[in-house]
């Protein structure tokens, strides 16, 4: 009996972190905008990830959330492919 006790109760808790979690937007996917080659992108993988493809003249400008934002941040330094420079 305490072990279906157990086996219940872990479920429940999975289920309430899981709605918490959805609810609170919690994601493991960061989308950044990069400074990459003097080019500007968006992309979902991480600095290293990027520097790796890219090369050491890559920066991260912005992090976010969600890919939706960091597409407008993007737009608001002149787009995908605009020009930049890395700090």
């Amino acid at each position: 009996m305490k072990k279906v006790f157990m086996i219940v109760l872990m479920c429940m808790l999975t289920v309430v972190f899981l709605a918490v979690s959805a609810e609170k937007g919690f994601s493991a996917t960061k989308y950044s905008v990069f400074c990459a080659n003097g080019k500007v992108e968006v992309d979902s993988r991480t600095l290293t990830q990027m520097k790796t493809a890219r090369g050491s003249g890559t920066c991260i400008i912005k992090s976010f959330d969600n890919k939706m934002d960091a597409d407008k941040s993007a737009k608001s330094v002149g787009g995908v492919g605009a020009s930049c420079k890395c700090k």
